[in-house]
């Protein structure tokens, strides 16, 4: 099922405690970006996942979340991406998810910083 207009309106809403975010419908789903740079996401069934790296994970881990994956197609195996399912408490806190959103987009930086400069998407001043 692909993410529908209405679900794309409140991811938007949702994201907007840190300013500069912006959503994009793809893949049947939907990315939020900042500078673009993808730093959480929502799968067709609605539920949200951000961006995670070894120092963070534990974060969502304590929470007893998991990490989202994909089916590869060509291997016959799931992938991960780096990003692990949201807390739903978080969509009822604004303040507690502005935190949880600028680590996930911090991860993201990260994981852009160490890419060869050619392919990343962020200037770094």
């Amino acid at each position: 099922m692909a993410v529908t207009r209405e679900q794309t309106a409140w991811l938007e809403d949702l994201f907007s405690v840190l300013p500069g975010s912006s959503v994009r419908r793809m893949f049947g789903g939907a990315g939020v970006f900042r500078d673009g740079l993808m730093y959480a996401l929502m799968m067709g069934d609605g539920q949200v996942a951000l961006k995670a790296d070894a120092g963070t994970a534990p974060d969502f881990a304590s929470e007893g979340m998991s990490e989202w994956h994909y089916p590869d197609r060509k291997t016959k195996t799931e992938r991960s991406m780096g990003y692990w399912y949201m807390p739903e408490r978080l969509a009822d806190d604004e303040d507690e998810l502005r935190q949880w959103a600028l680590k996930a987009f911090e991860c993201a930086c990260r994981a852009d910083a160490a890419k060869p400069a050619k392919q990343r998407k962020r200037l770094i001043s």
